[in-house]
């Protein structure tokens, strides 16, 4: 049966008859106070949204279908992490995150029996090397395969107070490895994980990654620049997380454009630690798994899910697989990978992109007329901006507004913690000489879970 006129038969309703007839079911109370709330991003939420109302939608040219399931190995040793990475990918691992401590690796060996042709991979240095990206053009000409390095000095300066060496070594290194690095796929990636970790609004999150991409589009010759890693982390507010994605692609966009470039975006996304606890921390199951969805449905290119004991115990085969197994019933059991674009037509989706796109252009503009983000880094003005917006989102969970589910409300008291910690679950303290004041992720339970362990 044809259903091709189906909606010929129903009159269709403005905005206006919409509003008046919520507005009679109110008896009287008015629409702004009762249905309308503000967002701690400052974007009023409305109970409805209208195609009168929505002018034009956002331009995203990417298939949000075309994702990949990925998975980070720390690589103390060549061989395990070999093993490693080929049972993962006989697991259903599409995509492999090798972070680096040392510089003297084989790649060779490391890459041992992967089909690099089918499986994606990105190599983060925790160095800068010259060595190092030759081995990888070496070998990406060879064995014709491509890979991702994520390399980011300006971020290691936000993260730790410190240069690797100092500004002038980095950058220059950075730009010869830009130079040997012409055939991968790219060489530089911007930590926007960094920013919500922190507890900074979305707003910051995109406008400070933003500032900070630009750094390297005014240092280096944007010609040179095939493609830019953004990785992003992901917090439990399903369809702003999913609009921020959606928006970064845009903001991107739109900045090369004006350089006359044209730069890939290409997005490895895991969920955020920053809402991720210790007691009930079954929990964290139920946060990721929404998490990994707004990453899909905002169009990730590699998502790497986080254990649900990740905070608490070492790596281990049980958490690993429990995290793959999400994504994988996400992607073969949940239909996932069969839209290319499942918000489109969501007026609620694309007037929360198109605000969050337009908030964070402005501040990034604000940025850029107080000379950069690297100026404002050192003078400690982005460290003061992130820490007043972790602030305020703190006293909403303080204050009862916001909660954790098992941390702010129906705790359980009998749940004990102190025996199991294999890792330190809180900020560290360690003192050091730094040129400028890091920028220190915290987790929203942290002070509570401290109580309870102490009270244990």
């Amino acid at each position: 049966m044809s259903n091709s006129n189906l909606f010929q038969n129903f009159e269709s309703v403005s905005a206006k008859a919409w509003k008046q007839k919520i507005q009679f079911e109110l008896n009287g109370k008015d629409f702004n106070d009762q249905l309308v709330w503000n967002s701690i991003e400052g974007i009023d939420v409305k109970p409805f949204y209208h195609s009168e109302t929505y002018s034009k939608a956002p331009s995203i040219q990417h298939n949000a279908s075309d994702w990949k399931i990925g998975h980070s190995i720390y690589v103390n040793s060549i061989e395990k992490s070999n093993i490693h990475a080929l049972e993962l990918i006989q697991n259903g691992v599409e995509s492999l995150h090798f972070i680096l401590p040392k510089e003297l690796i084989s790649v060779e060996n490391i890459l041992k029996n992967i089909d690099t042709s089918k499986v994606l991979i990105y190599f983060e240095p925790l160095f800068l090397s010259e060595k190092l990206i030759k081995k990888l053009q070496s070998f990406s000409l060879k064995n014709k395969t491509l890979f991702y390095v994520l390399q980011d000095p300006i971020g290691h300066l936000a993260r730790s107070g410190n240069w690797h060496t100092d500004i002038k070594s980095d950058l220059h290194t950075l730009k010869q490895t830009i130079s040997l690095g012409d055939t991968l796929k790219g060489v530089i990636s911007i930590d926007l994980g960094l920013f919500q970790n922190t507890g900074g609004s979305m707003v910051q999150q995109l406008a400070y990654t933003l500032a900070h991409a630009n750094e390297y589009l005014n240092l280096f010759d944007g010609d040179t620049l095939k493609s830019v890693v953004f990785k992003v982390s992901v917090g439990s507010n399903y369809f702003f997380e999913i609009a921020k994605l959606q928006a970064l692609r845009i903001l991107w966009q739109s900045l090369t454009k004006d350089y006359g470039l044209t730069i890939d975006c290409h997005i490895l996304t895991q969920p955020s630690r920053r809402n991720k606890t210790i007691y009930d921390y079954n929990i964290n199951l139920l946060r990721t798994t929404t998490e990994c969805m707004s990453a899909i449905l905002g169009s990730s290119d590699t998502i790497i899910n986080m254990p649900y004991d990740h905070l608490y115990h070492k790596d281990n085969e049980f958490g690993d697989r429990l995290s793959r197994n999400q994504l994988l019933i996400l992607k073969n059991e949940s239909y996932f990978d069969a839209v290319s674009n499942p918000t489109e037509g969501s007026y609620y989706i694309e007037t929360l992109t198109q605000q969050l796109a337009q908030k964070s252009l402005d501040l990034f503009k604000e940025i850029e007329t107080q000379h950069g983000f690297l100026k404002l880094l050192k003078e400690g003005i982005v460290q003061r901006k992130l820490k007043e917006h972790a602030q305020k989102e703190q006293r909403l969970y303080d204050e009862g507004t916001e909660g954790l589910l098992g941390t702010h409300f129906q705790q359980n008291a009998m749940d004990k913690m102190k025996s199991d910690l294999e890792l330190y679950p809180f900020v560290k303290q360690q003192v050091r000489k730094t040129l400028l004041e890091p920028i220190i992720p915290r987790r929203i339970s942290e002070e509570i879970e401290q109580k309870r362990l102490k009270d244990e």
